[in-house]
Formats: structure tokens, sequence, C-alpha cells
């Protein structure tokens, strides 16, 4: 057991101002899995897109003992891999096939490698070679999903960041990514609002209110002190 991940007094303002991060300090271990509870505006999101470079704030933040900073980029982004709320955001190529190979290509891996690379991670979440030549713009929700999951995985991330995964998922799609998800061996973070599902991957969680960490502990412990069982 080692530390992936080490977050030290993070602090953040957009562009207008207003506080997103308010002296977060965080530290994860390379077996665990982390669920990021939180109101909306909370700064879940803006925390997540710190761990891969996307934002840049003050204080310090050192994925397997690299400092996240612009020098490290491409380093960090081969380590971290982000999947967002909206699919839709992360596909934007003319066929899935293309879309998962994007990301080893931008690492200039040799097309070959990066056609294999991207085949073995469709296969692993699930996409069949009938699906490879569609636009993405034609799959389900689902299989959006896991297209864009699979464009994270084809970069063989030490670390998988998952903004609100549920989102625009049926039941039945929300528990086919869950069997996926917890099948994949990378330590994860979780933003969301779904308790079952963030309980389902993970025992510790953090709770965010006003861009500060508020609590840390025991998954089941946080979401009963902030009532964030919609059922309770």
């Amino acid at each position: 057991m080692g530390v992936l991940l080490e977050i030290r007094n993070l602090t953040y303002h957009h562009p207008d101002g207003t506080k997103a991060l308010d002296k977060v300090s965080l530290r994860l271990d390379d077996d665990e899995n982390l669920a990021i509870f939180g109101p909306n505006g909370s700064g879940k999101t803006t925390l997540l897109l710190h761990l891969n470079g996307t934002l840049m704030g003050e204080g310090s933040i050192h994925i397997s003992g690299i400092e996240v900073n612009r020098k490290n980029l491409a380093a960090i982004r081969r380590r971290v891999g982000i999947v967002f709320q909206e699919a839709d955001e992360q596909l934007f190529m003319p066929t899935v096939l293309e879309d998962v190979m994007f990301g080893p290509l931008n690492l200039n891996w040799p097309p070959e490698l990066a056609a294999q690379r991207a085949r073995h991670a469709l296969t692993g979440v699930g996409i069949g070679e009938d699906l490879l030549r569609r636009p993405p713009f034609h799959l389900s929700a689902g299989e959006k999903r896991r297209v864009a999951l699979a464009g994270v995985l084809a970069m063989e991330p030490q670390l998988l960041l998952l903004d609100e995964p549920t989102t625009s998922l049926d039941p039945p799609g929300q528990r086919a990514l869950l069997d996926l998800l917890r099948s994949l061996p990378q330590p994860k973070i979780v933003a969301t609002h779904d308790i079952y599902f963030a309980a389902a991957l993970s025992t510790r969680a953090i709770f965010l209110e006003n861009g500060r960490v508020i609590a840390d502990g025991e998954l089941n412990e946080i979401a009963t002190r902030f009532a964030w069982n919609p059922y309770s």
C-alpha cells in the first residue's frame, strides 16, 4: 500500500473571483476508492478537474509523487483519467474507434498500437465490433458512457475520476456500469449524489460544502450525518 494522491491546501477562485475550493487537503492510498458528496455548487467537479490538471489552483497536488503542474501535465494525464458527467463532452470523433484512439494518438503512440489499445479497452467495457464504426452520437446513453470510459482506460491510467456517472442512465444501465467499475483494478474517485452507487464502490467519503472538506470518513456515517440518504 502506498500514497496515490496527496492534496495540500488546494484553493481555487473562478475567473469572476468566486472562491470554489478553500484549503482542501486530502490523501488517498493506492488501494482505496473515494466518494465525494456535497450539494450542487459545492466544488465536487472543480476538485476533480484539478486532479488531472485541467484547472490549476493554489496549493499542491501530487499523483504517485509527481506534482500536478504545467510541466508535468503529460505525465499526469497518462496517470489520471476522468469521465465527465455528460459523456457527449468527451465524444467528438466520427466513429467510436477513432474516439477511443484519440487519447493514445495524442500521446504519440503509433497508430497500430493506439488501435490495439482502443479495441482492447472497448472490449473490456462491453462494446462490440459492430459498434466500432458507428458515430458516437448514435449510441444510447449507456453505450456513450462506456465508450467515454473506454477512452480513458485506453490511456492505462492509475486513477479513475468519475463525475456523476449515473446521470442519464436507467436502473439497468446503472447496474451494468457499477458491475463494470467494480471489475476494474484502478482506484476510483466518484463525485455523486447517488449514495447507493457510491456505497457499492467505496467505504470512504468526503463531504464538500462551499469548497471546503467538512467531513472525511466512513461513507455510511457521513451520509447519515448530512442526511444524504434520500429515503432515510
